[in-house]
């Protein structure tokens, strides 16, 4: 019994050393090689077009506005009611058309007046659009300013009391082992780790800003012998000197020490060879580019001047969540009854719709056919909380699958079928989120026989749905009709089809359907658009 629990122990402490020296592996392996990773050069940016809506899609929110609060049996009314649609239908829809046209060109002018700005170096156009690429890079940097064609650059790299103390060695007889990791091995890490993240910095400055021919760039980080922030680091270089490459391997970041223009380090090469192993501040009174950097800068947080500690703070502050701000929608559609009341001041108030009925719970599985008035405008709402997740709608055929890309509905094409199906966007609806979609069931084209209604996880957040808390999926129509679903929260998937929307014949009228489902994919969005038939590059 003593001899297996010893050997019980031995096996967990060799499977915990081996499990440590794979993790410091990997973590040398990250901090030594940003480097490498490639940036793809800002182009002129291209302002998509407007939504293309059409006559079914403009009819069917013309009648639904006119039908509501109209019961089923009031036939006269109800005539009346599609009467006034059809004549109202094509001004709104010529209306919303001339609108969109407009946005569009507002927007391309924009866009086309930011590029200008961009290639021209204007300094806030600059140090704004390289800051944003620089919100997520794993040693924060923040672009100061311009000068001509030159960027000028703060980094703040790790310090090097944070990297690990041990490192992965062998025993005299050859078996895996942890040891100390001495000074010399510890600085010669932090220095290449440091390179990394310049080299790094560089390559994306120089891809997000085409007029930039050089960047000047200073290194902060806290001194291990004084704990006080101190530069380690400065110099410039060019555009020429880092494409001029090539960056294959951890060691190439090194490099930075020799391609570029006066570059100060704190660590030297002894005349001996050896490389320094004492970290101390640079000689700002040698480095007039730095020194105007530092006129007045004082490392006390409690000084009124620009501090040290204040640059250190912005830097850290700089954080990846700038990338997931959410967007404007330039191309909102007005609703038909936000048309109709400015184009008709005097019309009297748009009929009360109908008090909505608790709603028909769902479970997996269960089918239900929709009421006609459901056709002609059916909102849908996802609710949830925990996460941050996507509604996405696709408008297949038969077989689940598109017809084209066209007919994937997400946050970067929120509208198809002309505007029958589109995404209303994504709101705070108390601790909860909510995200809305309207469909027009009598406006899609014949060759849509289904509509899957899906989410997706954020895909940089790497959760799954498991993650998701209070998750619900409700629809309505105007008749106060309502029905909702409570997804699986699953943790092995990271995307999920909730429900569906089918054509069907009953008693040889075509009727639409709807259909429960809760199935997911453990690959995300990508797997979930593969499966409908999108062409995910």
């Amino acid at each position: 019994m003593d001899r297996a629990r010893r050997q019980a122990e031995r096996a967990q402490q060799e499977a915990e050393r081996d499990a440590a020296i794979a993790q410091l592996r990997e973590l040398r392996q990250q901090t030594t090689s940003v480097h490498l990773q490639s940036f793809q050069p800002v182009h002129p940016p291209v302002v998509s077009g407007p939504p293309q809506l059409g006559m079914p899609w403009a009819l069917a929110e013309a009648q639904a506005f006119h039908l509501m609060g109209l019961g089923v049996f009031a036939r006269a009314e109800r005539a009346a009611a599609k009467r006034n649609a059809q004549e109202d239908a094509p001004a709104y829809l010529a209306a919303e058309q001339t609108r969109l046209h407009a946005v569009h060109g507002q927007l391309a002018a924009e866009a086309d007046q930011w590029w200008q700005a961009l290639v021209a170096n204007d300094e806030e156009t600059v140090c704004e659009v390289v800051n944003y690429a620089f919100a997520d890079n794993p040693a924060a940097g923040c672009a100061v300013g311009v000068d001509g064609s030159v960027l000028s650059v703060v980094m703040r790299h790790q310090d090097i009391d944070s990297l690990p103390g041990q490192t992965p060695g062998v025993t005299s007889s050859g078996r895996p082992t942890l040891k100390t990791l001495s000074k010399r091995d510890r600085t010669l890490w932090w220095l290449t780790s440091m390179g990394s993240n310049i080299i790094a910095t560089l390559k994306e400055g120089f891809a997000t800003a085409p007029g930039i021919t050089a960047i000047d760039l200073a290194v902060l980080t806290r001194l291990p012998d004084t704990q006080r922030l101190g530069f380690v680091a400065y110099g410039r270089w060019t555009r020429q000197a880092i494409e001029a490459g090539p960056w294959r391997e951890p060691g190439d970041a090194l490099r930075f020490l020799d391609i570029g223009q006066d570059v100060a380090c704190s660590v030297s090469t002894t005349a001996s060879g050896n490389l320094s192993t004492t970290i101390k501040p640079l000689d700002t009174s040698r480095l007039p580019g730095l020194q105007n950097l530092l006129d007045h800068a004082q490392d006390d947080a409690s000084s009124g001047d620009t501090s040290l500690a204040d640059l250190d703070g912005d830097l850290r502050a700089n954080v990846p969540a700038a990338h997931h701000a959410p967007t404007q929608d330039h191309y909102r559609i007005r609703p038909f009854d936000e048309w109709k009341s400015q184009t008709s001041p005097s019309l009297s108030p748009a009929p009360t719709a109908l008090g909505h009925a608790a709603p028909t719970v769902l479970i997996p599985g269960q089918t239900l056919a929709l009421p006609e008035e459901a056709w002609q405008g059916l909102h849908i709402a996802f609710t949830f909380a925990g996460a941050d997740a996507d509604l996405t709608l696709f408008l297949t055929n038969g077989e689940g699958r598109v017809a084209s890309d066209e007919d994937f509905v997400f946050y970067n094409q929120p509208s198809a079928a002309h505007g029958a199906a589109r995404l209303l966007g994504k709101q705070s609806a108390g601790q909860q989120a909510v995200e809305r979609a309207a469909v027009h069931l009598a406006a899609l084209p014949a060759h849509i026989q289904r509509i899957t209604i899906a989410i997706n996880m954020d895909v940089d957040s790497g959760l799954t749905c498991g993650s998701l808390t209070h998750a619900s999926l409700s629809m309505d129509c105007g008749t106060g009709a309502a029905w909702a679903f409570q997804p699986p929260s699953d943790p092995d998937i990271r995307a999920m089809v909730i429900a569906e929307l089918y054509r069907h014949t009953a008693n040889g009228q075509p009727t639409w359907k709807l259909r429960a489902i809760g199935q997911g994919w453990a690959d995300g969005l990508d797997g979930l658009a593969r499966a409908h038939g999108v062409d995910v590059e």
